[in-house]
């Protein structure tokens, strides 16, 4: 009956254990209970529902428990969200004798990342017995010993806690001994065998005792140890200590040989019944015997072995004093050693890092690492302090004690910093302090945040026309800040129509190397300028692109011939024909070879040669070198040829230079049919020849007031420029022909190849540049320079208007030879 209400109870009291489940508010974790020895599956709790989890999300969200040490004991049920025992909890394996014996668990949830403290305390049971250090312990005693005399007695030790481990005693019925037990300030117990009775060996040589230990566990369990006591018949007086228990306290990193205590104990008898010997008792444990010494003549207990506080707190060293009589009495006193810990432990840092990298763009506050630190050292030596290497985009968040988690503080930028090695520095309260240090790597991914880039936002690129089809003309190259894919660039054309065109027509562009090619020859009398944009894009996600401007100039090469412009008075073959009078003299002007060159700059300067008469006979006439006018060199006479045939070699600066040729037909007539072939030439002429005839009076009045008509010429120049409006000329064919000579030379404004400036930003501009070439002597004489003919100033001053109108740059030699 007694053994079912034990039973009973002990079941009412273990269902109780397992629904002690309470969640404690002011620390900010969930506490639980649950008895060592507890079989698997034992229910500890519903820990889903007290963190208000929904048992829907614990597999999405991985859910996972870790806790420090064994990481076996405890499981959780993912379907209905229950803590369970998953093995066998041995409360004195885990935590030994501490009062207090805690799993520490960690509950871990993502998306997003939480970290919950779980405290599930393992309550004792009383499953351990009481133990004494041996079965049998034999202690001789004197006959002669008084009434009261004690013998201590080694107790026994209950690995369990609390009232499991408090302990009575009983000692079996004797007539001769009783148990004192003495229980001190410590709530240990010093066990006595005290004499009862008189011992009288004659009678009773030997007295056989059982001593039984019972905790006060319910059930009850007990431990026994058989005391066999012999009688002696000798020296009546045992040595004595001063007290019966001696305190000492103790540093931890006391060094080797260091003295405890130095007893003192006295014999009332003489001669070598008062000689003391000490030793420890035989029923010490093992550790004591390895840490302290004793010496057996002047008592002196030293260490000899390394301390340590966090090994062991507290020592009890039994120490016997026994005297040389015959038979030899002893004496007996204990010492209790208490260490004191010294600040001999460097703290401990654990780093779980939950991922090797995070994103440049990751949110303030992201958890990267799970930090625990700890320190064996009690008190102010182990309490531990925290802290990250300064000027870095992180910091250290204590989520529970010696518990931390390594977040994010500020924004973070790979192209700068591509990864941090973090030092986390762990440092104790104790004099002098103690720390440790722990590192961790983080790198930083790359996302997409850098746009492609050129060197620079506009290129210059100089080709020459008539360039194969597919050349390389440029390359151009940009450059992306980011990493792997995001850095990877493509390049394309931005399209757009150039003139009636599209612009792929006339260029590409490789995607992967960037070269830009010309896919048709391009013509610099078509197009002198090709403006186009190039566009280049990574292949991030979202893909981030720019553009750079390139400017193609086609430079102009020795390309086409010169044309000859057709005169007033043509002949067969499209020779020219002239009717000059006998009777003019040197320096007549007959007519003028008219050229343009399709090219320009040198390439469309224009020179014009006189080819040498057949048979080497001298010709009366000459050629301007630059004008093209056709003048007599002397007076003509009757044995001059009445038909003059004159080859007339037109050629450009070009390299290599092009000519072209002119036939002039000039038949010397006498003075009296002049007019009349002059006034059958007239019927066809055109009617520009008229009119230069009827200028001719304002040429020498300009001629007379040229100081004036420079003046006026600049004046003019000025007020055009300034007024005049933009040219509305699209990229095409222009208007008609102007040609326009001088000293210098023949420069051509062609209509059939008007020079196009194509950029898509606008209609196109037109442009004739004119430069200073080294120029060959002009002419020498008096008489050569006067041959110059009125009509050549009117057109330098019409072309010099022509120009301010048309925004013609020109240099200033030719304003000098206007003047």
């Amino acid at each position: 009956m007694v053994s079912s209400m034990r039973r009973g109870r002990g079941a009412r009291r273990l269902l109780l254990s397992l629904l002690l489940a309470f969640w404690e508010a002011g620390s900010g974790q969930l506490h639980y209970s649950v008895p060592e020895e507890a079989k698997h599956g034992t229910f500890v709790g519903r820990i889903a529902q007290d963190l208000g989890l929904e048992l829907a999300e614990l597999v999405p969200r991985l859910f996972r428990v870790a806790s420090k040490g064994r990481e076996d004991l405890l499981e959780v049920n993912l379907q209905n969200g229950v803590l369970f025992v998953n093995s066998r909890i041995d409360r004195e394996e885990l935590c030994g004798r501490n009062a207090e014996c805690s799993i520490h668990l960690e509950v871990i949830v993502d998306r997003p990342l939480q970290v919950f403290h779980v405290e599930v305390e393992v309550k004792d049971i009383n499953d351990n017995p009481p133990v004494f250090p041996m079965t049998v312990k034999t202690i001789r005693f004197p006959e002669s010993r008084l009434l009261d005399s004690r013998f201590p007695l080694e107790g026994a030790s209950d690995a369990d806690i609390g009232v499991n481990a408090l302990l009575s005693y009983k000692l079996s019925a004797s007539e001769f001994f009783f148990l004192d037990i003495l229980t001190n300030d410590e709530l240990s117990q010093s066990l006595s065998l005290v004499l009862g009775k008189s011992l009288d060996r004659e009678e009773t040589s030997q007295v056989n005792l059982s001593l039984v230990a019972t905790d006060g566990g319910k059930p009850e369990l007990t431990g026994t140890i058989q005391i066999l006591i012999k009688v002696l018949d000798v020296n009546d007086n045992e040595p004595t200590f001063a007290q019966s228990i001696y305190k000492v306290h103790l540093l931890e990193n006391a060094a080797n040989g260091t003295l405890v205590v130095k007893l003192n104990a006295s014999d009332a008898d003489e001669g070598s019944n008062s000689e003391i010997v000490y030793s420890l008792s035989s029923g010490v444990s093992s550790t004591v015997q390895t840490t302290f010494k004793i010496d057996p003549n002047s008592g002196e207990i030293r260490t000899k072995g390394k301390l340590d506080y966090e090994e062991t707190k507290t020592y009890e060293i039994q120490v016997i004093a026994s005297d040389k009589g015959t038979p030899s009495m002893s004496g007996h006193c204990k010492i209790s050693v208490k260490l004191v810990d010294v600040n001999d432990n460097t703290p401990e840092v654990s780093i779980r890092s939950l991922s090797r990298s995070i994103q440049e763009n990751a949110a303030l506050g992201t958890v990267i690492a799970l930090i625990t630190v700890s320190d064996s050292d009690s008190g102010v030596n182990g309490q531990v302090i925290c802290s990250l290497t300064s000027q870095v985009p992180f910091k250290l968040v204590s989520t529970f004690k010696n518990y931390y988690s390594l977040v994010l503080d500020s924004t973070l930028d790979r192209e700068k910093v591509s990864a941090y090695d973090l030092v986390v520095t762990a440092r104790d309260g104790g004099s002098p302090s103690l720390w440790a240090t722990a590192s961790v790597s983080v790198e930083v991914a790359d996302v997409n945040d850098n746009a492609p880039a050129f060197a620079q936002p506009e290129y210059t690129v100089f080709v020459k026309e008539n360039n194969p089809p597919g050349c390389h003309i440029f390359t151009v190259s940009a450059r992306d800040a980011d990493a792997q894919e995001n850095a990877l660039v493509s390049y394309s054309l931005v399209e757009r129509r150039v003139g009636e065109r599209a612009l792929s027509s006339y260029v590409s562009v490789h995607a992967e190397s960037g070269k830009v090619y010309a896919l048709q020859p391009l013509d610099h009398e078509e197009l002198e300028l090709l403006q186009f944009q190039v566009s280049v894009r990574d292949t991030g996600v979202p893909p981030l692109g720019s553009n750079v401007t390139l400017q193609v100039f086609v430079l102009d090469e020795n390309d086409n011939v010169p044309a000859l412009l057709a005169s007033r008075a043509g002949g067969s073959g499209g020779a020219v024909s002239e009717l000059v009078p006998r009777s003019v003299g040197a320096g007549h002007v007959v007519t003028k070879v008219r050229a343009v060159d399709a090219d320009s700059g040198y390439n469309a300067w224009l020179s014009y040669e006189l080819q040498p008469a057949a048979g080497g006979a001298r010709s009366p006439f000459r050629v301007g070198l630059y004008t093209g006018e056709i003048s007599t060199t002397r007076a003509l006479d009757e044995a001059d040829a009445p038909l003059q045939r004159l080859l007339v070699l037109v050629k450009d600066h070009g390299e290599p230079a092009l000519t072209a040729t002119a036939t002039v037909l000039v038949s010397l007539v006498e003075s009296g049919q002049a007019p009349k072939a002059s006034s059958r030439a007239s019927v066809g002429a055109a009617g520009p020849e008229a009119t230069l005839v009827d200028v001719n009076v304002y040429l020498i009045i300009a001629i007379c007031a040229v100081s004036s008509l420079l003046v006026l010429t600049l004046l003019l120049y000025t007020a055009l420029r300034c007024s005049a409006p933009p040219s509305d000329v699209a990229c095409g064919p222009g208007k008609a022909t102007l040609v326009c000579s001088s000293a210098v030379g023949s420069w051509s404004y062609s209509q059939q190849r008007r020079q196009r400036v194509c950029s898509g930003e606008g209609p196109p501009k037109t442009d004739l540049m004119a430069f200073s070439p080294s120029l060959p002597q002009g002419p020498d004489s008096a008489e050569e320079r006067q041959q110059l003919s009125e009509a050549e100033y009117l057109g330098k001053v019409s072309l010099l208007i022509f120009l301010a109108r048309s925004r013609i740059v020109v240099f200033p030699y030719f304003f000098y030879d206007v003047c």
